[in-house]
């Protein structure tokens, strides 16, 4: 994805002095509008969800809510599906905070051993 990696050096050339004392992390839907004419060809994460042809921007930012990280998915992925591999990409912060989408064991184990190690 040669999009993404110059929208990361873009987020990484702005955030000189992050703050990674807490981190965020959140997903959004992007309305996919255009008309695609040929059925056989789908467009790169373009997905059926409840707000119809969506992308999903799964984002993360640092402190001072610079964006560090983001995922983009077709819009029925979940918030729980996409914070993984997002969690995994950040560095070691004092707290990760989310909303509800993202409660699940699996994520709270995750973080922990993120941040405590063995």
């Amino acid at each position: 994805m040669v999009i993404k990696k110059k929208w990361l050096s873009i987020f990484k050339a702005l955030a000189i002095d992050q703050d990674w004392e807490w981190e965020f992390i959140d997903g959004s839907y992007v309305m996919h509008i255009s008309i695609v004419r040929e059925r056989s060809v789908k467009p790169p994460a373009i997905g059926k969800s409840r707000a119809g042809n969506a992308m999903k921007i799964h984002l993360a930012v640092d402190g001072y809510g610079l964006s560090v990280e983001f995922e983009i998915t077709g819009g029925e992925v979940n918030d729980c599906s996409a914070a993984p591999g997002l969690i995994a990409k950040l560095p070691d912060a004092e707290a990760i905070v989310a909303d509800k989408g993202y409660d699940s064991e699996y994520l709270r184990e995750q973080i922990i051993s993120v941040q405590y190690p063995g």
